[in-house]
């Protein structure tokens, strides 16, 4: 890290919490839930691209991306959303 960078800096860029859509690898926002379906209410994954997401080609990441990105329902869009000037 140099000196100006903020501490919290580095990690804001190392994940998905802090960084938007372009610069993460996975959709997952740390907010784990999905109501009576197989869809996370904080990514917008089903719950088998959940948990098969490390063994995903990067092809098959782009497809479910462009899914969820087009749908915009999940918590990760509306929180953007509310975060755009």
């Amino acid at each position: 890290m140099n000196s100006n960078q903020s501490p919290n800096s580095s990690l804001d860029s190392a994940n998905s919490l802090g960084v938007g859509d372009d610069s993460s690898d996975t959709p997952c926002i740390g907010v784990c839930t999905t109501l009576y379906d197989e869809i996370c209410q904080g990514c917008g994954r089903t719950l088998a691209e959940v948990s098969n997401w490390v063994f995903l080609s990067q092809e098959d990441k782009d497809v479910v991306w462009k899914r969820i990105r087009t749908e915009g329902t999940a918590m990760r869009f509306q929180r953007q959303a509310k975060n755009q000037p």
